[in-house]
């Protein structure tokens, strides 16, 4: 009698644990799919600046550089694929996975505070997208000198945030985007070495 006790307390631990571990996030592992709250990318950075303290805010400006916005964010026009690369650090590869982008940067330096926002197409790997621009930013070189952190944040699962700069800038960007945006993730937060 013990020992069939012993072997049926044993089955139920096994599909207890196999319950337990065996699904991560579906926000950051999936393929992008479904609606977001959200109808374009200058709307989730717009969302962001709001809460931005006083004394926390940046002279910035956003969009490419043929339709720039002073001290806010602006739509990125995504067929100015040269400046996508150069100014964002959206690799070549990740061009045609993203709808819509739009972006803030530092006024005086890009290299202090770089920021964009993506609507990423139905399809397309989270995990990939962020891990290409990654790869593409960490392997820069850099110019006025370097930033110091990189980060990736999911937004709803259809727009990504990606930026780069001085660690404390980073830093109260990642807080204030967490805090702006429900249900926003961190996918990578990385130096820049």
């Amino acid at each position: 009698m013990k020992k069939a006790a012993t072997i049926l307390l044993a089955a139920m631990m096994i599909f207890t644990l196999s319950g337990c571990g065996g699904k991560q996030n579906d926000t950051s592992t999936d393929q992008v799919s479904g609606e977001s709250k959200y109808t374009e990318s200058l709307e989730v950075l717009s969302d962001i600046v709001k809460v931005y303290k006083e004394d926390e805010l940046f002279a910035m400006y956003g969009g490419n550089q043929e339709n720039a916005v002073m001290d806010a964010p602006g739509k990125f026009d995504i067929s100015k694929t040269e400046e996508l690369d150069y100014t964002l650090g959206l690799p070549e590869e990740q061009f045609s996975n993203i709808e819509d982008a739009a972006s803030m940067v530092h006024m005086m330096n890009a290299n202090t505070f770089t920021g964009a926002a993506y609507r990423l197409k139905e399809g397309v790997d989270m995990n990939d997208f962020a891990d290409s621009v990654k790869s593409c930013i960490l392997a820069k070189q850099w110019i006025c000198g370097q930033p110091d952190t990189l980060i990736i944040i999911n937004v709803d699962g259809r727009y990504v945030i990606t930026a780069y700069g001085a660690a404390e800038i980073i830093e109260v960007f990642k807080n204030n985007t967490l805090s702006a945006v429900e249900g926003a993730q961190v996918i990578t937060e990385a130096p820049i070495a």
